[in-house]
């Protein structure tokens, strides 16, 4: 049996009549924009109670000093990886493991300094915010020169081919054995 499309308007009403089956459309265009109205208030309502539940869903964030602390413990089981990479390539003999051991001990990352919050470095003047900034610069630079030290000294103690190793990868840092931070040109 074929069946037969046919499409007829009478008044306001619209149809279609497919074989013996009438299918009725929409009266008049008021109802049209009704009938979206409607359906864009269910979605509205659909979105706000998944949104809503979502959120009922989600674990309360982490206290503002958690995250720091993970972070640090991350770095540092980082940290212990790439030094351990770099004994193993190394390969120490044991006359160098008194060396060896007194640089990790010199590399390790400072414990994490508690840091001011924001409304107490708001209430301090001007040149006691240039003191704190002068202060945590000289403890930066006084830590950058105990590695410093450290590195020479582990450094006088290798061999020339466990040197060149050492120049490849002590300092290599990031994904791939990139180093991190900016880059700077040097033709």
């Amino acid at each position: 049996m074929r069946a037969m499309h046919t499409t007829s308007q009478a008044g306001n009403d619209a149809f279609i009549t497919v074989g013996e089956a009438t299918i009725f459309f929409w009266q008049s265009r008021k109802e049209i924009d009704m009938i979206r109205t409607s359906h864009r208030l269910l979605l509205a309502t659909l979105l706000a109670a998944s949104s809503a539940i979502a959120l009922a869903q989600t674990p309360a964030p982490a206290s503002a000093s958690e995250a720091p602390t993970k972070m640090q413990q991350r770095m540092a089981d980082r940290h212990e990886q790439r030094m351990e990479k770099l004994k193993d390539q190394l390969k120490l003999t044991p006359e160098q493991e008194a060396a060896w051991t007194t640089y990790t001990a010199a590399m390790q990352p400072p414990a994490r300094s508690e840091r001011m919050n924001r409304d107490e470095f708001k209430n301090l003047t001007t040149p006691q915010r240039i003191d704190l900034m002068q202060e945590r610069s000289a403890e930066r630079e006084a830590r950058m020169k105990q590695t410093g030290e450290a590195t020479k000294a582990f450094y006088a103690q290798l061999t020339p081919e466990q040197q060149k190793i050492f120049d490849e990868l002590a300092m290599k840092h990031g994904p791939k054995g990139k180093r991190g931070g900016r880059r700077h040109n040097v033709d």
